[in-house]
């Protein structure tokens, strides 16, 4: 089996087991100050922003994977096993299985004291303005944030680091971390970001659709409903003005039989979307833990099916 799926093994199980390393420095927050540092620069240097956005997503990428890949390359002068120890702990940080599991479960738990614990819970990991949602809407919210991280987070990552080592996996963050902090098609970020919003995309463009399939076959292993997932899938895919985005979402809208999407409010602003599966029901508190299943349900056979490639290759 090639180092790059060995170490991914390991990364995948470590995460399991501990999580994110929050007693370390995570890598995405560097990145993240470069991000911040590389963009108030380029903006008080003035002149054309579009050109400076392109500077800046390729500045990031390419210093994150260098030093990634020179990690690796320092660990492996001291032999194989070093190198592998090495790339497992960077594919541990660059894979979040656990944390947003984690996460998830905070919601539900907080919703189990209140309403308004709930929404406070669930701001943490959406973007929405999340003061009046209604408890269905804070399940729904969560819902949606589970099902794309379940492909940003997870499935994109893990695909990566099988195809390219940890140096294209952190290429990979930080272009996840680019667009997550200006990829925005707003007045603000429209020209600084349009560069991070489309390599984004780009990067996501088939783990997306490979998630989508994924996540229908765990939900028949997790006795959900994997017909009705397909059937919103093929339908609803494209109904999110993300190319990717809505894939892994109507794959879980049809498993749990609930709607997603709709309008949202963001920085006290309307935004319509389009709705995501059927409302033949409310969502409740324990779709957050179908929607875990649905996440560890997809992540273990990505990883099977890559462990048994990396067995195919030897």
């Amino acid at each position: 089996m090639p180092d790059m799926i060995l170490a991914l093994l390991l990364g995948f199980g470590l995460d399991l087991l501990l999580g994110d390393p929050e007693w370390l420095y995570h890598p995405v927050r560097l990145i993240g100050k470069y991000i911040s540092f590389m963009e108030a620069r380029l903006r008080r240097r003035g002149g054309n922003l579009r050109k400076s956005a392109v500077l800046l997503t390729a500045s990031t990428v390419l210093i994150t994977a260098a030093a990634a890949w020179a990690l690796v390359a320092l660990a492996g002068l001291f032999g194989r096993w070093p190198r592998l120890a090495v790339m497992a702990l960077l594919d541990w940080m660059g894979v979040a299985v656990t944390s947003m599991a984690r996460e998830a479960r905070g919601v539900e738990r907080a919703l189990s004291n209140g309403l308004e614990a709930g929404r406070r819970q669930v701001a943490r990991i959406v973007g929405r303005d999340t003061d009046a949602l209604s408890e269905e809407e804070v399940v729904k919210a969560t819902v949606e944030t589970v099902a794309e991280n379940t492909t940003d987070g997870v499935i994109s990552p893990m695909i990566y680091a099988a195809l390219g080592g940890p140096a294209l996996l952190w290429a990979f963050k930080a272009a996840s971390t680019l667009d997550s902090m200006v990829g925005y098609m707003d007045e603000k970020y429209r020209d600084i970001g349009w560069s991070s919003a489309r390599l984004d995309d780009a990067l996501n463009y088939l783990p997306a659709r490979l998630t989508a399939i994924l996540m229908c076959a765990a939900a028949w292993f997790a006795r959900l409903d994997a017909k009705n997932a397909w059937r919103v899938v093929k339908r609803d895919h494209a109904n999110h003005k993300s190319p990717n985005c809505a894939w892994s979402e109507a794959a879980a809208a049809g498993a749990l039989h609930i709607q997603l999407g709709g309008t949202h409010t963001y920085f006290g602003k309307p935004v319509e979307k389009p709705t995501i599966g059927d409302p033949d029901r409310p969502a409740g508190r324990a779709d957050i833990a179908r929607a875990n299943r649905l996440l560890y349900g997809t992540s273990l056979i990505a990883l099977a099916v890559i462990a048994a490639l990396g067995l195919l290759i030897g």
